[in-house]
């Protein structure tokens, strides 16, 4: 009797295997909420990625700061190029939306996209990245802007850990 492995090289077998791969990149759009993260965006921005898109700002329209109704519809995305792009838009484009800020930083905004992929129904996933000096009390401060808004909160050890999840995720 052959083994599992053996049965599985004859050429019978073989022609029962799948052909292509089993999944589609995704359609990934990384956001940075403050200025520390945006430099490490623009850094992980450089690789090679199947289908993720990297922004590095977030702006608003006059009288619509994050908390307030309706400040989603009028936010403003910046991308590498520096071009603004409709925040609501890139959101409705894609499979699922991560947002990362530095501990200590103002995270506020997270909210202001928590709305655009609530209205579209995408996940938004949130990474805190402690910098340096950082306290515990920054990352919990951080941690508790984005706990209410996010489907998976993680601490990112940084830049490696945070290609390591977006290669996982197929961005």
């Amino acid at each position: 009797m052959l083994s599992e492995s053996a049965r599985m090289t004859t050429a019978h077998e073989a022609s029962f295997r799948i052909q292509y791969p089993n999944s589609k990149p995704r359609a990934a759009k990384v956001i940075a909420l403050d200025g520390e993260s945006a430099k490490l965006v623009d850094e992980i921005a450089q690789q090679k990625w199947n289908g993720a898109k990297f922004f590095t700002s977030l702006s608003f329209a006059s009288g619509a700061e994050p908390g307030t109704t309706g400040a989603g519809m009028k936010a403003w995305l910046s991308d590498l190029a520096g071009r603004a792009m409709d925040l609501v838009a890139e959101v409705a484009e894609s499979d699922f939306v991560v947002v990362i800020t530095a501990a200590g930083e103002d995270a506020r905004a997270v909210s202001v996209v928590a709305d655009a992929c609530k209205l579209h129904n995408k996940t938004l996933i949130g990474l805190v990245v402690p910098k340096a000096g950082a306290s515990e009390a920054d990352v919990g401060a951080s941690l508790d802007h984005l706990r209410p808004h996010t489907r998976m909160l993680v601490v990112a050890s940084g830049r490696d850990y945070i290609e390591v999840m977006l290669t996982a995720l197929r961005a």
